[in-house]
This record gives C-alpha cells, sequence and structure tokens, in this order.
C-alpha cells in the first residue's frame, strides 16, 4: 500500500556510513546501497505549534524513509512510500 509522507529531514545516513550505525537486519537488507533519511513527519513546525504541541504532549512523530537518493538535512520533502514490515520505516518509490 503507497502513501504519501511529508517531512523535515532530521538526519541523513549515507550508504558508506550505515557500518557506523547498528541497523536491524531487515532494515540493513532494505538500506543496502541506499539513504537512511530519518525524518520528522508533517514537515517542519512554527515555534506557535511546538509550544501547543509540548503542554498538549504530543510528540513529534518520526519516520524513517530508505530512498535512492539523498535530500539535505533540514529540507521538507514529500515522497511516495510504501509501507514495510517494520513500523514507522518506509520505502520511498518518488519523491515530490
Amino acid at each position: 500500500m503507497t502513501e504519501r509522507i511529508t517531512g523535515e529531514v532530521i538526519h541523513v545516513v549515507e550508504p558508506d556510513e550505515q557500518a557506523d550505525y547498528e541497523l536491524e537486519g531487515t532494515v540493513a537488507e532494505l538500506a543496502d546501497s541506499r539513504y537512511i533519511l530519518v525524518c520528522r513527519k508533517g514537515g517542519a513546525p512554527s515555534f506557535a505549534e511546538r509550544i501547543l504541541a509540548f503542554f498538549r504532549r504530543q510528540p513529534i512523530e518520526p519516520v524513517t524513509l530508505v530512498a535512492d537518493s539523498a535530500a539535505e538535512e533540514g529540507a521538507e520533502i514529500t515522497a511516495t512510500v510504501e509501507e514495510t514490515t517494520i513500523a514507522g520505516v518506509y520505502d520511498v518509490t518518488e519523491f515530490r
């Protein structure tokens, strides 16, 4: 099943840096020679949205995207993704 996710890229793990991280077996297989993008789902919140989220106790929802191409940290991206067997990890089929 595909869905569209918009998010702010918080961290990028390049293919040659993956050995520095402790990746689970399934994620390691999925990310083999691909980029891992850790994103804040929904994009970058404004200062007011951050304050409201703090008082409402709504945590930031992180998602992990595995993509063929990199994105810059801090950039807001929109991607068409497919769910994987791991919760919160998605395989990117297309960037927009």
